[in-house]
C-alpha cells in the first residue's frame, strides 16, 4: 500500500491530532484560554484550555443573542454533555488550505479590487451584506479598531465603477490570538452580495485573504463551512483545501436554532411564505400547510387560528384587497385623499391613447388588474410600440389603462400595522458585456445567478419586452456585448423579471414614510407594499403607482419584515423592539 499524501496521516500538523493536547517546547508560549472576539460574538480556541468546564463557561456567561463559536475542541462530546441544554455540536466541516500546497490565480486581473476595510461607510455596507446574507453584523466601530489590525483582518471586493461593495471576508491570526506555534490563521464570514453581478467575488476574497496570511508566514488558512453548503465546500476543494478532523461547538439560542432543531423545512413553499413560517415556528406557533405550490398556510396558537397566503391574512378584508387589486381604484382612492399620483387614463380607443401619450411623451401601459409585472411596459412613446403594449396588457387584463411616467426611482415601502418596516429602491435588470458572450448567453448566466439568489424568484424572460428594450439600444439576443459594457434589459424594476432590490429604509425621507402610512390607512390594510417613483429618496417629493396587497416580505431582509408580520398577527409572542 503506497504512502498517503495527507498531511494528517504524514505527521503534518499538530492540531489535527484534536484527541491530544498538545505538549512540547513550542507551546510552552501558547496563551491559555484564549478567545477572540468577533463582534458577532466570541471565537474561542478549545485546544488552548486546560479545562472543559472552562470552555463551557466562557461559551456561556455572555449575551444569549451573540454567535459563539468554541473550534479545535479535544473532547467535543464530553464538552456538549457537561451543558446539553445550552450548547450542541455544530453541523460544519473544517477546511484547510496549506501555505506549500496553494497556486497563486495567474488569470485576468478581476473587474473589481480587493482591499482591506478602511472607512465607517464600508463598514456598513459589511453589515448590509451580512444581513442579506442571513449573517449577524458586527459594530462598525469594531470592525474599525486599528488596535486589533494585526488580530483581525477584514477584506472588502469593492466594484469600483459604482463605488459599492459588493463581497467581504474576515481572517483571525492565530499568532496574533494565542501565540500558535503552528503558526495558523483562519477564515470566517465570508459572504457576497446576493445581487451583485459580478462572477468570482467570493474565491477572489478566499485568495486575497489566503495570501495576505501565508506572506506573512502563517503555515495553513482554516475554513468553517456548513456541512449542505455545497457552492462553497466546492469553491474551497478547487482552491485546494483539505477537509480535516476539527469540530465547533455553538450555543444553543435562537440565531442557531434551525441547527439544533429538528425542524420540518418545507422544501415546496416559495421564499415568501418560508420566512413567515420560519419566524412564527421559532415563536411556538402550530403551522399547517395547506397548499405548498400556492403558498397557503394556517397559524395556530392556542384557541386562535389564522390563514395566510404568504404575507396575505385574514387580517386583510376583502374590501381592503379590492382597493389595491384594481389600479384604477387605489389611485381615486388615494387622490381623493391627497396623496400624490401620476396622470392616468383608461384606455378606450387608440386616438385617445396616443393624445394622451404625446402630451406626457412617454407613458407606462399597464393592465388594470394583476401583480409581479406581468402585462405591464415602461417608457412607450411610439404608436407602433403603444399598438404593442395595449396588446401585451389586454393579454393579462380586459381592462387597460395608461399611466404618465414619473421619471425618478423605483421605491417600495413597506407598511405592517400602520408603520414603515421597510424600504428598498427597486432597479431594472442591467447586464454586462464580456467582449466575448451573447446578450443571451449573457442573460441565462444572470439568471442562474438571480435565481440561486432569490430561491428562484428572479429571472429575465427572454420575451417581447426584453427583445423591445434591446432594439431601442440597437441590440438583440445575438449581438456581443463589448466588454465592461452594461445594458439595462428591462425598464420595470419587478423582482420577478430579474430585477434587483437594494435597501434604503435608514435614508428615507419622513414626509415619504408619511404619505406610505397615509396611504395604508386611508385603503385599510394592514400589511401593504407601496410603489413610489421618487426623484431622491432622502427628499419629499413622490408620486404612489400602485399598492400591493401581497407584498413579498422576503425581498427585504434584514429589514424585520416577519418578524412584525407574525407580531401584528400575534401580539402576544412579540418582544420589545429597540428603537
Amino acid at each position: 500500500m503506497g504512502k498517503s499524501n495527507h498531511r494528517l496521516e504524514r505527521g503534518f500538523g499538530q492540531s489535527l491530532r484534536n484527541w491530544e493536547k498538545l505538549r512540547g517546547p513550542a507551546t510552552k508560549g501558547m496563551i491559555s484560554d484564549a478567545f477572540v472576539e468577533m463582534g458577532w460574538g466570541r471565537l474561542v480556541f478549545g485546544h488552548t484550555f486546560d479545562d472543559n468546564e472552562r470552555i463551557v463557561e466562557t461559551m456561556t456567561q455572555y449575551g444569549y443573542d451573540r454567535r459563539d463559536i468554541a473550534m479545535y475542541i479535544i473532547d467535543p462530546h464530553v464538552v456538549v454533555s457537561l451543558a446539553p441544554d445550552k450548547l450542541f455540536l455544530d453541523p460544519s466541516h473544517t477546511f484547510r488550505l496549506w501555505s506549500y500546497d496553494y497556486t497563486m490565480d495567474s488569470r485576468t486581473r478581476n473587474p473589481f479590487v480587493i482591499q482591506r476595510v478602511s472607512t465607517r461607510r464600508e463598514a456598513r455596507e459589511i453589515n448590509r451584506i451580512y444581513g442579506a446574507c442571513h449573517m449577524k453584523g458586527a459594530d462598525p466601530d469594531f470592525i474599525l479598531d486599528k488596535r486589533a489590525n494585526k488580530l483581525r483582518t477584514y477584506m472588502v471586493a469593492r466594484d469600483l465603477t459604482h463605488d459599492r461593495v459588493i463581497g467581504t471576508v474576515t481572517g483571525v491570526d492565530h499568532v496574533a490570538a494565542f501565540n500558535d506555534p503552528e503558526k495558523g490563521a483562519s477564515l470566517w464570514s465570508l459572504a457576497v452580495d446576493p445581487q451583485t453581478d459580478f462572477p468570482g467575488v467570493g474565491s477572489s476574497l478566499v485568495r486575497h485573504l489566503c495570501e495576505h496570511y501565508f506572506t506573512r508566514g502563517r503555515a495553513f488558512v482554516d475554513i468553517s463551512v456548513m456541512h449542505d453548503n455545497k457552492k462553497a465546500i466546492a469553491l474551497y476543494e478547487k482552491l485546494g483545501c483539505q477537509r480535516i478532523p476539527v469540530f465547533c461547538i455553538k450555543r444553543k439560542n435562537p440565531i442557531n436554532q434551525d441547527l439544533y432543531t429538528a425542524s420540518q423545512k418545507y422544501p415546496g413553499l416559495n421564499p415568501y411564505a418560508r420566512l413567515l413560517v420560519d419566524e412564527a415556528r421559532k415563536r411556538g406557533i402550530r403551522i399547517d400547510i395547506v397548499d405548498e405550490d400556492f403558498g397557503l398556510f394556517t397559524l395556530t396558537l392556542g384557541s386562535k387560528t389564522i390563514s395566510c397566503r404568504e404575507s396575505l391574512s385574514d387580517l386583510t378584508t376583502a374590501v381592503a384587497m379590492t382597493k389595491c387589486d384594481d389600479k384604477r381604484l387605489t389611485r381615486k382612492i388615494l387622490a381623493k385623499n391627497d396623496i400624490r399620483v401620476p396622470a392616468q387614463i383608461m384606455y378606450t380607443d387608440l386616438e385617445t391613447a396616443v393624445s394622451f401619450m404625446e402630451k406626457y411623451q412617454a407613458v407606462v401601459v399597464k393592465p388594470a388588474r394583476g401583480e409581479q409585472g406581468e402585462g405591464i411596459s415602461v417608457g412607450i412613446s411610439d404608436t407602433k410600440d403603444l399598438k404593442t403594449a395595449i396588446e401585451k396588457a389586454q393579454n393579462a387584463c380586459p381592462d387597460v389603462i395608461l399611466e404618465e411616467l414619473a421619471p425618478g426611482q423605483d421605491l417600495r415601502v413597506i407598511v405592517i400595522n400602520y408603520e414603515v418596516v421597510a424600504a428598498a429602491v427597486r432597479r431594472p435588470p442591467v447586464i454586462r458585456g464580456t467582449g466575448t458572450h451573447t446578450m443571451k448567453d449573457l442573460i441565462e448566466t444572470y439568471n442562474r445567478r438571480r435565481m440561486a439568489a432569490t430561491g428562484g424568484e428572479s429571472r429575465i424572460p427572454m420575451d417581447g419586452e426584453t427583445r423591445r428594450c434591446l432594439a431601442e439600444q440597437g441590440l438583440d439576443p445575438d449581438t456581443v456585448l463589448d466588454k465592461d459594457k452594461e445594458v439595462t434589459v428591462r425598464k420595470t424594476a419587478n423582482l420577478h423579471t430579474g430585477g434587483t432590490i437594494h435597501d434604503v429604509t435608514d435614508e428615507l425621507h419622513p414626509e415619504l414614510s408619511a404619505a406610505a402610512v397615509a396611504a395604508a390607512r386611508c385603503l385599510e390594510i394592514p400589511v401593504t407594499g407601496l410603489d413610489f417613483i421618487v426623484p431622491d429618496v432622502q427628499g419629499p417629493d413622490y408620486v404612489i403607482i400602485e399598492a400591493n396587497e401581497r407584498p413579498g416580505l422576503a425581498n427585504h431582509e434584514p429589514q424585520p419584515t416577519a418578524q412584525r408580520f407574525i407580531d401584528l398577527l400575534f401580539p402576544e409572542t412579540a418582544v420589545k423592539h429597540k428603537e
